[in-house]
């Protein structure tokens, strides 16, 4: 705290008491009173202000340093708020792509789902000069047998052939399964087992487009086995049902062979 105040109360002391005898002879008691208690007021009035300024001076510099906390902590919260809104930012950005890579396996999954299950749909199939509805299952073994044949491994088609007609009995690839399964019959010289097969589908599907070409399979199979006599009635049979086919070209040129 300053100290200009007691210094300047003793030199105001210092003054009265070196003034000299005469003078002080002057004043009377009660002038020196009054003037003591002057002074007293003065520097009592003078120590008061000092003090308030004093006062004021610590709530100002109070009053600053809680300024100072106080933008302290503004800072610190802003600061606080910026690290949360970039977290914040993040977590959203991270939301995003979490979002748009479900979006994208959902889409994967329902896809997925749709061709698992077109896989058991029926499908229109054109075959032989025929439409029927078939399960995907049946088309693809029965083109996997049939490719079989192709390659000339006759055993493997016939028992690839035999299995399509257990596994499938009422499919409409069944009399086309079954003429191959005939011919391939016939290439291993099965002849009898071939006739079998041949006149079975004719019997079920009579007016299909190859029946006519299973009846002169079976008069071959007869001749194979020796037995022209019902080869001959079997080539003059197909003449008379189909007479506008081209196996019945065939089977005119057969019976001129083998009268």
């Amino acid at each position: 705290m300053p100290t200009f105040l007691p210094r300047a109360v003793a030199a105001l002391v210092v003054s009265v008491c070196l003034l000299p005898a005469g003078h002080a002879a002057l004043f009377e008691d009660g002038e020196a009173r009054r003037a003591i208690l002057e002074m007293r007021q003065r520097v009592d009035s003078l120590q008061q202000s000092q003090q308030r300024a004093g006062d004021e001076v610590r709530k100002l510099g109070e009053e600053n340093a809680q300024l100072r906390r106080s933008l302290l902590d503004l800072q610190t919260q802003i600061e606080t708020l910026r690290v949360e809104q970039s977290k914040l930012r993040g977590q959203n950005e991270q939301l995003l792509r979490d979002s748009a890579e479900l979006q994208r396996r959902q889409k994967d999954i329902a896809q997925g789902v749709d061709e698992r299950l077109r896989q058991f749909e029926p499908v229109k199939v054109s075959l032989d000069g025929q439409e029927f509805q078939a399960d995907p299952a049946e088309k693809r073994d029965y083109e996997a047998a049939l490719a079989v044949f192709r390659t000339g491994k006759f055993a493997d088609a016939g028992a690839a052939f035999a299995g399509f007609l257990r596994q499938y009995p009422r499919s409409g690839f069944a009399p086309s399964a079954r003429f191959w399964l005939g011919n391939a019959q016939y290439a291993v010289r099965d002849y009898k087992e071939a006739i079998s097969n041949f006149k079975q589908m004719l019997a079920e599907a009579p007016g299909h487009p190859r029946a006519p070409e299973a009846a002169l399979s079976i008069a071959n199979c007869q001749i194979e086995l020796k037995d022209t006599r019902t080869a001959r009635k079997t080539l003059e049979d197909l003449v008379r049902a189909y007479p506008q086919s081209e196996a019945a070209v065939a089977a005119k040129e057969r019976l001129l062979r083998l009268k």
